[in-house]
This record gives structure tokens, C-alpha cells and sequence, in this order.
């Protein structure tokens, strides 16, 4: 008789936890972004939620979509107030269209966002009044990629480049000694000045939404850049950006010492460009003055809820488990390649096995990480932002470094005239 009721028991507690799993609570959250690989990190973060809270599980219904239509369409369901997703990727460039008005679509994070552990500068892009609405992905954290053989050669130690004048001399330097140019500067996109004005505290707007193009900040970095130009150490991008198939090809080929892209283009090197393996050193960019900031935050994008979600508890403690957490920050790194917002996390990344990143770059990123996270300067993305992001390289940058038609205050002047024309 034995046997049977210990058949018996093991037969009761298999039903038990058949029961259990089978009435276990499943809620479906819908999520929508313009970034495949966004889409892919939040499923394998659901994945680990799921194992987490077995009595609370999450069916997510991500949709990726071509970067236009989803924020049209998402600007589209707030404005009507039906259609919306659970939660949404919103790129920070677009993130001042959905913060106008008294009335908000989008819920508040403050309560799920430990803002010690992060860096501010960050989480202040997706604020409004003190609220904040988007967890980031990345600080994108701007750094200057330096070719170390290239440098080697021309006699030039990267870790003596402090300022831009120093990056200038030692340009020269790489233009007499080697064939390659010292680097190479955007003339199709904005990505090469933008750093170089945010380092200086200023932007393309002030906090108000006044457009301050033509300051003192701006005109000094595209005359900085102009000069690159005349003194033969920069030319332009080949393909015109550093997102192109040419300059891929061109940066592999050792033909340029330098480049400054956020710490997020680490997966370009990896990926696009192979024959630089243990050949490129991360430092910070060069400042303007002896005491000047040595870095910029560039590029971003704020997940956020929706004032349309049926489950925002839910929705709010699966963004804190999936992105805002240690561990989830932890994850960014190690899933996605990129510079987590929380600094809290970096030096213990440091110590993390080795991946493709560690082994492609000379040196420990993450010391330049740390050395560099509080000289983030706010940045202040309005209503002019995506039409400036658009016009600014055809209308300024193209003009003064690859047409050489204008002098930098020329065109900058002749860009704000166009906006408050209309």
C-alpha cells in the first residue's frame, strides 16, 4: 500500500502544480518602437521577468516599425486618445511633440527612477515640470576613437591630447609623418558638431525653445572644424557621415587617426570595421579651455507609458525591472553594447568577463566612462529640433566645410533667418 500513496502524493502534487501554472495570471502589454534591436531587448528582458514572477506573466506584442510612421502614428493614438500601445519607444529628437500641452499622454516615472544612480543630464531630455517620462537606453556618452598605430608612427601620445589645440598639433603631426588624415568630419549629418557645441554648455536652442545657433558656442566649433578643413588634418566623411559603407572602408584602411562618435558606435568598430581589433584607444575629446568639459551626450531614446495602458502598474514594474534596474542596466551592456544610464553599474562592468567589445579596444573604457560622467551638459531638444536636424547639415554645415561657400556666422545667420521667417 505504500506505493500507492506515495503514487498518490507525487499524482496530487503534479495536478497542484499543473493548477498553479495553468491559472497563473498572463497580462498582455503592447509595445512599440522604430528599432528592431530595442524591440528584441525588451522580449528577452520579458523572458527573464516571466522566470522571475511566475503568478504574473507578461505576453509582450512588440511592433517595430520605420522610424516616421511609428512616431506619426503614436503622436496620432495620444492626440486622439485610442489606439496607443502600453508602452513606446519615443527618439529624443521627437520626444518635445509629445510634451506639449497641459494635458499629457504619457505617464509619470519619478516613483520607478533611483536619480542618484543615473546621470541626470540623461533622464532630463524626458522631462517636463520636474517629471520625468522616458527610461533611457544609453547616456551616449561622446568619446574620440584614436587609432593608436597611426599615432604611433607620427610620434603623437593620445593620452597628451587635452584640448582641441593639442588634437590640432598633433593633426599635423599625422599629416607629415603618415598618409592617413587626422580625422574626418560630417558634412551630411550633424554628428560631428553637435559634441563640439554641448561641450562648450550651449546648443541649438536654449532651455525657452530660442533658437541660439549663431552664439559664440556654435560659430566657435564650425570655425574650429573649418580650420580642420583648410589645414589639410580633416576631410570630409567619405559617404558623408560615419554611418556610411565608404567611411566604414576608409577608417579601416588606417586612413584617418581619429573619430569622436558616443560610446554606442563601439558596435560599428566591432562590426564594420574588423582590421582596427587592438588598434583603437578610447579617451575622452578634447576641451576647448585647460578646465573645459571633455564630453557630450549625443543621441537618445526614452521608453515611455502611455496614458491609454489598461496595466500601468504593470507596465511600470516591468520598464523598472526591464531597463531601470541594476541588473537591467547590467543587461544593457552586455545585450546591447551601450553605455548604461546607470553609472552605478560601471565600475563593476569593468570586471565582467571579457566580450567583443573588451577585446577589440586598447584600453579600459569604462576608467573614461567614469572619469567623464559628470561633465554631461544638459541638452534642449524643442519644437525646432527635427527640422533642425534636417536642414542644418544642407543648409550650414555642407555650405561652410565642403562647398567652402560661406564663413560659419554666414551661414548659421542665414539658417535662423529661414526659421523665423515662417
Amino acid at each position: 500500500m505504500k506505493w500507492f500513496f506515495k503514487r498518490l502524493n507525487l499524482f496530487i502534487i503534479i495536478l497542484i502544480i499543473s493548477a498553479g501554472s495553468s491559472f497563473a495570471k498572463t497580462t498582455e502589454l503592447t509595445f512599440w518602437t522604430f528599432q528592431q534591436l530595442h524591440a528584441e531587448f525588451m522580449e528577452k528582458q520579458v523572458k527573464k521577468w516571466n522566470i522571475a514572477n511566475p503568478g504574473n506573466q507578461i505576453e509582450l506584442k512588440s511592433e517595430s516599425m520605420p522610424y516616421g510612421e511609428m512616431h506619426t502614428n503614436l503622436l496620432v493614438s495620444m492626440t486622439s486618445g485610442v489606439g496607443g500601445p502600453d508602452m513606446a519607444d519615443i527618439e529624443l529628437g521627437q520626444f518635445p511633440n509629445f510634451l506639449r500641452g497641459k494635458k499629457l499622454g504619457l505617464i509619470p516615472l519619478n516613483d520607478i527612477i533611483d536619480t542618484d544612480k543615473f546621470v541626470k543630464a540623461r533622464l532630463d531630455i524626458y522631462s517636463k515640470n520636474g517629471q520625468y517620462y522616458g527610461a533611457p537606453y544609453h547616456v551616449g556618452l561622446t568619446v574620440v576613437y584614436y587609432n593608436v598605430d597611426i599615432l604611433a608612427k607620427a610620434g603623437v601620445d593620445p593620452n597628451k591630447i587635452l584640448t582641441w589645440n593639442d588634437f590640432m598639433a598633433a593633426g599635423k603631426k599625422v599629416s607629415d609623418k603618415t598618409d592617413a588624415v587626422m580625422t574626418t568630419l560630417e558634412v551630411t549629418e550633424w554628428g560631428s558638431l553637435y559634441p563640439m557645441v554641448s561641450q562648450q554648455g550651449s546648443d541649438w536652442m536654449d532651455a525657452n525653445g530660442k533658437l541660439t545657433l549663431t552664439d559664440e558656442a556654435n560659430i566657435r566649433a564650425l570655425t574650429l572644424q573649418r580650420k580642420m578643413i583648410d589645414s589639410g588634418i580633416a576631410i570630409s566623411t567619405p559617404g558623408g557621415f560615419h554611418h556610411a559603407e565608404e567611411y566604414w572602408g576608409f577608417m579601416n584602411a588606417q586612413k584617418a587617426a581619429a573619430v569622436w562618435m558616443p560610446l554606442w558606435y563601439m558596435g560599428r568598430f566591432t562590426d564594420s570595421m574588423p582590421d582596427l581589433k587592438g588598434k583603437i584607444m578610447i579617451r575622452p575629446m578634447p576641451a576647448f579651455t585647460s578646465n573645459g568639459k571633455r564630453t557630450a551626450g549625443m543621441g537618445g531614446t526614452g521608453t515611455v507609458i502611455t496614458a491609454q495602458s489598461k496595466h500601468q502598474k504593470l507596465a511600470k514594474d516591468f520598464l523598472a525591472f526591464a531597463k531601470l534596474s541594476k541588473q537591467a542596466n547590467i543587461d544593457i551592456w552586455n545585450m546591447l553594447g551601450f553605455d548604461p544610464p546607470r553609472h552605478d553599474v560601471w565600475d563593476s562592468l569593468s570586471k565582467e568577463p571579457s566580450n567583443k567589445f573588451t577585446e577589440y579596444f586598447v584600453n579600459n573604457f569604462f576608467d573614461v566612462m567614469i572619469e567623464i560622467k559628470n561633465e554631461v551638459n544638459p541638452i534642449y531638444p524643442g519644437k525646432y529640433t527635427p527640422k533642425l536636424w534636417g536642414q542644418l547639415p544642407n543648409n550650414a554645415i555642407f555650405q561652410v566645410l565642403e562647398e567652402k561657400s560661406m564663413s560659419p556666422q554666414q551661414a548659421l545667420k542665414k539658417l535662423v533667418l529661414s526659421f523665423e521667417d515662417k
